[in-house]
């Protein structure tokens, strides 16, 4: 429904109105298509039922775009007390104090974060009850420049050591440059220790490839080599959300692929975009990972084997 400068839309049990459905908020040019926020409604609205199963319970860090991804950029941690009470927040400690995030747990939350100009989700890898236990170890392959080829690469070499440790993992286009590889744990260990499990990863991954890889968190120290980042498995650091948007020319997404489409020569960061990624999400590329998470310390004997 339409109201003059608003439209109203019934999520579930709730109606949530959205402000200038009409306003732009990605500018069209090139092979980039137009987009508005009615069009994010939509989108959102299609892809709830596969993306709210990566945000329930998790505190959330926000993109604004209120001028569109041209316009200024505010990444919102701390929940406004303008937002309806029926939207869940969540304390978490933070050093000198606590931090109120917004949990997003249904449909209708999605679409107020939507009228809000929220392009870009960014999620916790631990919930919100256990906050300091992730249940998601997240390794970013962040390639020197547009070179999708040395990512594919870089993911068939950690997708196959993490196989030799007997970890599951999962894939995921970031919409951006690169690749998430994503492994599910049981919660039962904390940020330091997945950390320092998932740099020991990396690090004998560069071993093995120091002329591709590296671990350098300086980008003058890494040449043209691809970074291998586990600097997001830390407390209060965040990844991008499955299915969710990112601030760029056509309205990438975030999208999980299953491992044999590595090898597909159209995939690519920005593979799919808000005009399809509803169509892709409808196949379950993650059907085979897992529900519950590993323990890492078979992993960690394993992989100090290999490494001795």
């Amino acid at each position: 429904m339409t109201d003059g400068g608003a439209r109203t839309v019934r999520a579930g049990r709730r109606t949530v109105e959205i402000h200038r459905p009409d306003k732009v908020l990605f500018p069209g040019g090139g092979d980039a298509g137009e987009y508005t926020k009615g069009d994010l409604v939509d989108y959102h609205r299609a892809v709830a039922p596969f993306m709210l199963p990566h945000l329930r319970g998790r505190p959330l860090m926000l993109d604004r775009r209120p001028d569109g991804i041209d316009g200024p950029t505010f990444m919102q941690k701390n929940t406004p007390d303008t937002y309806p009470e029926w939207i869940t927040r969540t304390e978490v400690a933070k050093e000198g104090g606590t931090v109120r995030h917004t949990v997003c747990d249904d449909t209708a939350t999605l679409l107020y974060l939507v009228d809000q100009a929220s392009i870009t989700l960014h999620r916790w890898l631990s919930r919100a009850d256990r906050a300091d236990r992730p249940d998601r170890l997240v390794f970013d392959l962040d390639p020197a420049g547009d070179d999708f080829a040395a990512v594919r690469e870089a993911a068939r070499l950690l997708g196959e050591l993490l196989d030799e440790l007997d970890l599951p993992s999962a894939l995921m286009t970031t919409g951006s440059r690169g690749l998430h590889v994503i492994v599910p744990l049981s919660g039962t260990h904390d940020f330091d220790d997945v950390r320092a499990f998932a740099r020991e990863v990396a690090d004998t991954l560069v071993a093995a490839h120091p002329d591709r890889l590296t671990t350098a968190a300086r980008k003058k120290d890494r040449g043209d080599r691809l970074y291998l980042d586990v600097q997001r498995n830390a407390y209060a650091q965040t990844a991008v959300v499955p299915y969710t948007v990112r601030a760029l020319p056509g309205a990438p997404v975030a999208t999980p692929v299953s491992w044999d489409r590595l090898d597909d020569p159209d995939l690519h960061a920005r593979r799919w975009t808000v005009a399809d990624a509803v169509e892709q999400a409808r196949t379950d590329p993650w059907a085979g990972l897992p529900r519950r998470g590993r323990a890492l310390g078979p992993a960690r004997r394993r992989l100090r084997a290999l490494r001795d």
